[in-house]
């Protein structure tokens, strides 16, 4: 009844966050600082051009698709896309606050990706890079130990 019940509350947190339920992604950026703070865990600002950016869509397909990424997310990370597409608008509340966040951490090309702690601060930044999910993950886990040792 334990398990049915987490299963239960997971769902309803990432339905409140706008996040597509198989994704484990959220566009709601307060919902991420909050599911951070009450996890403890830091969280992945994607800033990226999803429908457009050739480079962007290389790290989603190479990394963030992958059974691998997804694991290691699952159980470290609170993950945020920022999208600035082209082909399909967004909600005006959410272009805004995407345009908001890219201006308060300088966001200039995509993919931007930020490691973020739970009250907004940044803590690491990267992009896409070459190897596939195993060597993206082991780069994060990189970023997040010298987070950790900063503190």
């Amino acid at each position: 009844m334990k398990l049915a019940t987490a299963m239960a509350v997971v769902a309803m947190v990432t339905a409140a966050m706008g996040a597509d339920k198989d994704s484990g992604w959220t566009s709601d950026f307060g919902a991420a600082t909050k599911a951070a703070a009450e996890s403890k865990r830091l969280i992945l600002a994607d800033f990226t051009g999803s429908d457009w950016c050739i480079w962007c869509k290389k790290l989603d397909a190479e990394v963030f698709q992958t059974d691998e990424f997804k694991k290691f997310a699952g159980e470290n990370l609170v993950l945020f896309v920022a999208d600035f597409p082209n082909d399909r608008p967004l909600a005006k509340e959410t272009a805004e606050q995407n345009r908001k966040l890219a201006e308060k951490y300088g966001v200039e090309g995509f993919p931007t990706v930020l490691l973020l702690d739970a009250q907004g601060k940044e803590v690491a930044r990267t992009g896409y890079r070459r190897g596939g999910a195993a060597e993206y993950v082991a780069h994060l886990k990189s970023l997040m130990e010298k987070a950790k040792k900063a503190k």
